[in-house]
């Protein structure tokens, strides 16, 4: 079939409101050719899956997707081969996954936990009835970035700051946050900003993401134009909520597009996030690059341009703070599975130990 033909075949097909395109209908092809149908997962829990079909949703069990590796089973927004019948009828194979949201798992094994699959956009859901966390803002935007999806941060319950310069001032703290990001206002209560953020759900996978009470299952519900999601009053003391949401759900919007609700989360380790870290912090990785020594480790180096920028406070040092927080985190969960990456953290580790006693020895010397 040519590739007009099967960019046809696809916008035609039943799952096209799924996100179903050419490229996944070429992918699927030799699955298509034992007899197994087309799905996307919707839901899953607790070993077994909920997938839309062209016939309509499936249920159906994941027990032949190495279901021990948490890198590996199968996922909200997944595109799957699942059989035709059965009882139970089972997925047989998910295709290969364009972008994958993940963190580390809260276990002590250095486990990634893959959250949604083929996200296009990934809105950080940011409550503004408590105060701003921006680290955690940070720590969400280095994943969604790592995840090959675009970040968007929303500031969710806008109609709690009335005044409109303290509202842009928040904004611009977030913005200097997060460089390269949209940051959109909204209120689901008024409606406003929702506009904004419909039109950038109505292309392909948005995936949710926010502590629980950050007004994600409002959003969806606003954003699907009824009440699919559950929603509680967060808590007035710390702006909390109740985890509403329980499972990653995944919904067509009425105006195009896919949305996937997730619950709360709690704990937003890093998972080999190198990359992710990287783009939430491009100041300082420029910045890095003009300082004298390509090792440098932005601390007491001469001729560094990170403390430079630092000093004459073109640098908030929270930020250069946080960018250190982030980047050890991450040496360490990469650490624990690399056996060469540990080698060279412990050779940093004598160096800088090194360099600490010489400096020592030499203020002794000075004092003596």
């Amino acid at each position: 079939m040519s590739s007009s033909s099967l960019s046809s075949s696809a916008s035609s097909h039943p799952l096209a409101p799924y996100g179903w395109d050419a490229g996944w209908e070429s992918e699927f092809a030799p699955y298509a050719g034992e007899g197994l149908l087309a799905g996307r997962v919707v839901r899953v829990d607790r070993g077994r899956c909920d997938v839309v079909t062209a016939g309509g949703t499936v249920r159906a069990d994941t027990a032949f997707v190495t279901p021990h590796d948490p890198m590996r089973v199968v996922c909200t927004g997944d595109w799957v081969a699942v059989e035709p019948g059965g009882n139970p009828r089972y997925v047989r194979a998910y295709l290969p996954r364009r972008t994958a949201f993940v963190r580390s798992t809260s276990s002590k094994r250095s486990e990634g936990q893959i959250l949604a699959a083929n996200v296009d956009h990934a809105v950080v859901a940011v409550s503004l009835a408590v105060e701003l966390d921006l680290g955690r803002v940070e720590r969400f935007l280095a994943l969604a970035w790592e995840s090959g999806a675009q970040p968007v941060v929303v500031l969710t319950k806008a109609d709690l700051v009335p005044d409109p310069v303290t509202l842009s001032h928040l904004v611009e703290d977030v913005e200097t946050t997060a460089p390269g990001v949209p940051v959109l206002t909204v209120s689901a209560l008024h409606g406003d900003g929702l506009d904004v953020l419909a039109s950038l759900a109505g292309s392909g996978t948005t995936v949710l993401l926010g502590q629980s009470g950050a007004g994600k299952s409002t959003l969806a519900n606003a954003l699907v134009g009824e009440d699919v999601m559950d929603v509680r009053a967060a808590r007035d003391v710390d702006g909390k909520g109740r985890h509403t949401t329980t499972t990653r759900n995944l919904l067509a919007l009425p105006g195009g597009g896919v949305l996937i609700d997730t619950p709360g989360l709690r704990g937003v380790g890093l998972f080999d996030a190198e990359t992710g870290v990287g783009q939430v912090f491009s100041e300082i990785e420029e910045l890095a690059g003009r300082c004298r020594f390509q090792d440098c480790g932005h601390e007491s180096e001469p001729g560094c341009a990170v403390a430079a920028a630092v000093e004459n406070g073109e640098l908030p040092v929270r930020r250069l703070e946080s960018y250190r927080k982030l980047v050890r985190e991450n040496q360490w969960i990469v650490a624990k599975t690399d056996a060469r990456v540990r080698a060279e953290l412990r050779k940093d580790w004598k160096r800088k130990g090194a360099e600490g006693r010489a400096a020592m020895q030499a203020k002794r010397g000075r004092w003596s």
